[in-house]
């Protein structure tokens, strides 16, 4: 599957986030241009306090993100090309978003 230029989906059950136009391909990681969708605001500081807490440099900050990322999992999913995708890691900041993504549950 070609990566470049492949648009990607973010929806909460109700509403469309956005789409990520992918540009660059680093795998396991996609990257690309966010457009956001009508949902976004809903869930924009969910990825702005998941970033935060990502860049933070001790355990309690990972216990932290831990559970700040699983709103953002339990409130949106990511669609590629071809469909829904199982399990994920997105972050968004800005008019940029990466992920990876992955067709099997991430290992706990």
């Amino acid at each position: 599957m070609g990566f470049d230029g492949a648009v990607w989906c973010v929806r909460t059950e109700d509403e469309p986030v956005g789409e990520i136009l992918i540009d660059e391909a680093d795998f396991p990681w996609l990257a690309g241009r966010f457009v956001p969708g009508p949902g976004f605001a809903a869930v924009r500081d969910l990825f702005a306090r998941e970033l935060a807490l990502a860049d933070r440099d001790d355990d309690a900050g990972w216990e932290e993100w831990e559970s700040a990322y699983d709103e953002i999992r339990r409130r949106v999913a990511l669609s590629s090309p071809d469909g829904p995708v199982p399990e994920f890691l997105l972050h968004i900041e800005g008019d940029r978003a990466w992920f990876r993504w992955s067709d099997e549950p991430f290992a706990e």
